[in-house]
């Protein structure tokens, strides 16, 4: 019999109504440069704190009680400038970056990295970035590359953070469907 499998992050989720437009309007004006790329869903905005791939149900469990032991007060975290993995010359990756709020989230990420190391997780390849993925490039084009540049400081808004959650991840041709497995609230 072979174990499940559950391909599955933590994340902070994006759901402020004005922020979400915001960020809906960024996409629509990408739109505008004739690149080719796949936006965000609205529905499925978020700030990964941590990619954990496919894992076993056991290891989800071991994951819960990481989570469940973390204690984080709410907090305001900025979402402001946009960005590119690898580089905003070479977009593959379009990103919201964070302000104000940015150590809290980094916090919170060190705290679950360390017991995740812990548990037999190996070492992220790269140093956390927080930020919010809002597309991914198939086609970069000149004026993409303009419109990145020219607004590396954009001003998105603000979102409450009072929750971390442990998101399971279905692939499907249409995007991806996620779902929340497990949540854990701001002690304060």
């Amino acid at each position: 019999m072979r174990m499940e499998r559950i391909r599955s992050f933590i994340s902070i989720d994006v759901e402020e109504g004005a922020v979400l437009d915001k960020i809906i309007r960024i996409q629509e004006d990408l739109k505008g440069t004739g690149a080719i790329f796949k936006p965000v869903e609205r529905q499925n905005i978020h700030l990964t704190i941590r990619f954990l791939g496919e894992i076993p149900m056991k290891t989800i469990e071991l994951v819960k009680e990481i989570m469940s032991k973390i204690e984080f007060s709410r907090f305001k975290l900025e979402l402001r400038g946009i960005g590119a993995f690898p580089s905003s010359s070479r977009p593959r990756v379009i990103w919201i970056g964070v302000g104000d709020g940015g150590e809290n989230v980094i916090q919170i990420y060190e705290r679950i990295e360390k017991e995740l190391r812990r548990i037999g997780f190996p070492k992220e390849r790269e140093k956390f970035v927080p930020h919010v993925t809002i597309a991914r490039v198939k086609r970069y084009t000149p004026a993409l590359i303009k419109y990145l540049r020219d607004h590396r400081d954009i001003e998105v808004g603000s979102i409450d953070v009072n929750s971390i959650r442990l998101k399971k991840s279905t692939l499907t041709s249409r995007g991806p469907i996620y779902e929340v497995l497990f949540e854990v609230h701001a002690t304060g």
